[in-house]
């Protein structure tokens, strides 16, 4: 095989887990490390923060492939994910398979570097993973489920970098939750007609256009004020509560573009926003670190 086929079997299945995506969570692993570093006023080693980033990348990368394989059946049928690559033929189900394996072997390896916890903890983690991909066949709560996948990102960093638990860390990870989650039932507003004639279980099925909106708007009110509890917890000052603000806004913002009936600007929101948030809070969560130090 090529090098020129090999590269393009990477850059394939690179677009299959949406790769680029990794920018929503990512920012949050590193709030978890700028936090647990000034809780024990020691900067993490090259070596914990390669393992950290090898540990979201895999884990992250294992729960799409994952996903994707899982779904298969159902994205074939459905008209916007029809040409996703599993169903249009461009990623074999073995290749996807094999970047499933390589992943999870990636994630507890560096589970296992980085501390005994961490690796403990894993197999809670890939339990969760795998429970997103089946949880919209028999729940709603699938959003509830992928956003506590992603709140491993900032709990799972600090744990990582201390070997232990806090209140503040736990307090980010529910932040995340209910982020995630809300722009998770935002993507799901596109496939509701779908999802009703296959059966398939989400907060829009249940609710409808109007009150899944509304519930949307009340997870993200539940996130800023989360974020605002950490600061007396960590001691964070302006420009923490400056950020905090910043997103609030942004979060606003991304309400004015989802409307019922309206889902032309469900892109922005979706993408722009949420990759404009994540990014914003650790820069200004780093800068208040970095300021007050």
């Amino acid at each position: 095989m090529s090098t020129a086929v090999v590269t393009a079997k990477i850059r394939a299945l690179l677009e299959m887990i949406k790769f680029s995506h990794t920018v929503f969570a990512f920012p949050f692993a590193l709030i978890g490390v700028v936090l647990a570093s000034k809780a024990s006023g020691q900067a993490p080693t090259l070596g914990q923060l390669l393992w950290i980033c090898v540990a979201m990348v895999g884990a992250r990368s294992a729960a799409m492939g994952l996903n994707r394989l899982i779904d298969a059946r159902i994205d074939a049928k459905n008209p916007r994910t029809a040409e996703r690559h599993i169903p249009a033929g461009k990623v074999s189900v073995g290749e996807a398979w094999l970047f499933v394996a390589v992943a999870l072997v990636l994630f507890e390896l560096a589970a296992w570097m980085l501390n005994p916890l961490c690796f403990y903890l894993s197999p809670l983690v890939l339990f969760f993973l795998v429970l997103y991909s089946f949880a919209k066949r028999f729940t709603a709560l699938a959003h509830v489920v992928l956003g506590i996948c992603l709140s491993a990102a900032p709990i799972g960093a600090w744990i990582a970098l201390r070997g232990d638990v806090s209140l503040a860390i736990v307090l980010i990870g529910v932040a995340v939750l209910l982020w995630v989650a809300g722009f998770d039932v935002f993507y799901a507003l596109q496939d509701l007609e779908f999802d009703r004639e296959q059966g398939l279980h989400s907060i829009p099925v249940r609710l409808g256009e109007v009150k899944s909106l509304q519930l949307v708007r009340w997870f993200h009110i539940g996130m800023v004020v989360l974020l605002l509890l950490v600061a007396p917890l960590m001691q964070l000052g302006g420009f923490y509560l400056l950020g905090v603000a910043v997103v609030a806004g942004l979060l606003f913002y991304e309400h004015t573009l989802v409307k019922p009936g309206d889902l032309s600007r469900l892109d922005a929101a979706f993408f722009t926003m949420n990759g404009y948030i994540s990014v914003i809070l650790f820069a200004f969560v780093l800068l208040d670190v970095v300021v007050r130090a």
